[in-house]
């Protein structure tokens, strides 16, 4: 997985074997809880 920085809004978000495939983009708010989770250990499944 590869995520792209320099975008203010948006984080794009695309599989690095892949490179010319498709990209999803994130909003930059929802992105930042999504990494907050993660690093938090979160395991709600």
């Amino acid at each position: 997985m590869e995520v792209a920085d320099g975008f203010r809004a948006v984080v794009p978000v695309r599989d690095s074997k892949v490179p010319a495939g498709p990209v999803l983009c994130f909003e930059a708010s929802s992105w930042a809880g999504f990494i907050a989770e993660l690093k938090a250990g979160s395991g709600r499944s």
